[in-house]
């Protein structure tokens, strides 16, 4: 299904649902950072996606990782909450949602890096190269608020 990101733009159309969700950042041992390459709208982005009812937060960050890329982490702390009502996003399939999203700081703990049906590529891409990815301003913002280590609040479950 395909997703058109519209950020500010006043043709946009109206949301018609919210659905949190989660984006997890993860760093490897040598600083790198884990992204993804959509594959509903091509831009390269931190893994993540919706929370499912019965879940933990906490578990839909591991889960959706794990989903998109083969990597398991531990999620270590929550970096932002992000519901910016000018953000909203059009699938193909009529729904329009308005943005609400949590990033969580998290770590690897195992797996390989694999693709899915969600993602056309999945790499560790050292921080100084990140301006060479196509990411959306609104991920750009989440990944500097997860780098920045002052702004972290302590993950609470």
């Amino acid at each position: 299904m395909g997703r058109v990101d519209y950020y500010h733009d006043p043709a946009a159309p109206p949301a018609n649902s919210v659905v949190p969700s989660v984006v997890a950042f993860v760093q490897n041992t040598a600083a790198q950072v884990l992204l993804i390459k959509r594959s509903d709208n091509g831009r390269w982005a931190l893994p993540g996606g919706g929370h499912d009812a019965g879940e933990f937060i906490s578990d839909t960050v591991a889960r959706e990782v794990w989903e998109e890329t083969g990597i398991k982490v531990e999620v270590n702390e929550l970096t932002g909450i992000y519901t910016d009502p000018g953000h909203v996003l059009q699938y193909d399939d009529g729904e329009v949602r308005q943005q609400f999203s949590m990033c969580f700081r998290a770590r690897p703990v195992g797996g390989d890096l694999r693709t899915s049906n969600e993602t056309t590529q999945v790499r560790w891409v050292n921080p100084t190269d990140l301006d060479e990815y196509d990411i959306h301003p609104t991920m750009q913002l989440r990944i500097e608020h997860a780098m920045d280590r002052t702004r972290a609040a302590p993950y609470i479950g």
